[in-house]
């Protein structure tokens, strides 16, 4: 019996060493997360829920900016390869119009309006302009077919902005991109439950929603949806990831998720500034 029970802890023991370390998250000093802890950070800038102010604009933006809150913003690669702030593949949800932003040149796309305004599709250099270090920016990065070149172009725009950011990303090829040429930069692998991620079939779906990728990526962060976090990720955020949860909604009971995470990305509502 002893036997058996010594070779079951020792398995066990070795199971968890396992799991620990792919997805153990990276180290990174208190001076890099302090922009980031406790702070509300307004999805896409702060748009409104009849889209006068539409998502990822100069004015959401701008919003944001006046008000005080962080903001996020997701950036991708037209077809002439500029980088542009606008979260879908696809122009139908926002523009009302065919084809996805790769398939476009910046030129043609500025002929676009988003959510039926007068705003247009910014460049990822104007949205830095307006935002001038004034608060803390969460830069996403969107997947798609030149992510290595996005990551290329998009760094030295970062090196020469002067504030904090951050950058994550559910492509963990991007957040590992960071880890290699930009380590110092925080970085952070955004994630889901499985149902969220099903698209990606069940192997990768199952692989994200754990943070395996971990292992390859070592962010500093995790940017887990709102639903019931898996025993992984707990224990990714018990050996030092910060917590990060998107996104809380103005239905949502605000105060649960502050006090059970260090960064909230929100919309639709206005919370404290930090918390």
């Amino acid at each position: 019996m002893l036997p058996f029970l010594l070779t079951t802890a020792i398995i066990l023991a070795l199971l968890v060493f396992i799991f620990a370390f792919l997805v153990a998250p990276g180290t990174c000093s208190e001076e890099k997360r302090a922009p980031f802890l406790h702070q509300n950070i307004a999805h896409r800038g702060l748009h409104t829920k009849d889209k006068k102010i539409p998502e990822n604009s100069i004015a959401a933006f701008s919003n944001a900016v006046k008000n005080g809150y962080g903001i996020e913003l997701d950036i991708q690669l037209t077809k002439d390869d500029k980088i542009v702030v606008f979260h879908d593949d696809t122009l139908d949800r926002v523009c009302n119009l065919p084809g996805a932003i790769s398939s476009y040149t910046y030129e043609e796309l500025c002929d676009f309006r988003l959510c039926g305004t007068d705003q247009k599709i910014p460049l990822f250099t104007e949205a830095l302009r307006v935002i001038d270090g004034k608060v803390p920016v969460v830069v996403e990065f969107k997947n798609g077919s030149k992510n290595k070149l996005l990551c290329e172009r998009a760094l030295p725009i970062l090196r020469s902005y002067q504030g904090d950011f951050c950058i994550e990303s559910f492509q963990p090829y991007i957040v590992s991109w960071f880890r290699k040429n930009a380590p110092d930069i925080l970085r952070g692998q955004l994630s889901a439950g499985m149902e969220e991620l099903k698209q990606l079939g069940f192997f990768k779906a199952f692989c994200l929603s754990n943070v395996l990728t971990n292992v390859t990526s070592r962010p500093h962060f995790i940017a887990y949806e709102k639903d019931k976090k898996t025993i992984l990720v707990r224990l990714s955020e018990k050996m030092g990831a910060m917590k990060a949860v998107w996104t809380i909604r103005d239905t949502d009971k605000k105060h649960y998720y502050e006090m059970r995470n260090d960064m909230v990305i929100f919309e639709h509502y206005r919370p404290k500034i930090k918390y």
